[in-house]
């Protein structure tokens, strides 16, 4: 989920009071696109600060425009912020191999947005097989039906690749998704503020999947990645 840093965010507050209807007890915060991810990230540690039972941060960072300095800016969201995770986008710039040795030093899940690049997914499963990637949107926002068939093939194949459900359209390819890779290779995700968080938890209950797996979908996998075991909550 990624917020507007706004005078304290009225985006994020009507996140939370949609979330908190919808049952979501945790969610995931990172920054919108920004010009200085190194503030961004710092007024989301504020945030999670602020509500400490309530979010888990990720760092924000641009493949380029922060290249030399990546390291460093992990590792003061881990050790200054308590940040569990690294968001990416393509639309900033391609993943490099700054991000992923970070992200491998400090044993963190990597959010990447791969805009459809799928060539991009195998070279993380092959170069970085000990970091695990989560691909939104099931790799594609834009709902390319064939680029988002093709990352189940790779979900399948990869034991690090992982992705997330938000924005999916095609529904049928979440049920393919369980069937092939197992609900494991599956998280639940809201990508609020553009989405509505129940209308994205409502198509998890619609897979009509055993407890145990529903509830692999909606927390414990995240949970995994991040090392953490917490039961009952609901994480986007």
């Amino acid at each position: 989920m990624g917020a507007t840093l706004v005078a304290f965010c009225p985006v994020l507050l009507e996140y939370m009071r949609r979330a908190s209807a919808a049952g979501i007890t945790h969610s995931v915060l990172f920054a919108n696109f920004h010009q200085d991810y190194a503030a961004a990230n710092l007024s989301v540690a504020r945030l999670v600060k602020r509500f400490p039972r309530r979010f888990f941060g990720f760092a924000y960072v641009h493949p380029v425009r922060d290249k030399g300095r990546i390291f460093r800016m992990v590792q003061t969201a881990v050790d200054a912020y308590g940040f569990v995770g690294i968001k990416a986008h393509r639309k900033d710039a391609r993943i490099s191999r700054e991000v992923c040795e970070a992200a491998r030093a400090y044993n963190l899940p990597v959010l990447y947005d791969i805009e459809n690049e799928l060539a991009t997914v195998d070279w993380l499963a092959i170069h970085y097989p000990d970091v695990n990637f989560i691909i939104p949107h099931l790799g594609s926002f834009g709902e390319s039906w064939r680029a988002q068939t093709a990352l189940l093939e790779r979900l399948e194949s990869y034991p690090n690749i992982h992705a997330d459900s938000a924005g999916v359209r095609f529904f049928d390819l979440l049920a393919r998704l369980i069937e092939r890779g197992g609900a494991r290779k599956l998280l639940f995700g809201s990508d609020e503020p553009w989405l509505h968080p129940a209308v994205e938890l409502a198509k998890i209950r619609l897979l009509k999947l055993p407890h145990a797996q529903e509830q692999l979908i909606l927390a414990g996998n995240f949970l995994n990645l991040i090392g953490m075991e917490r039961p009952g909550v609901v994480a986007c």
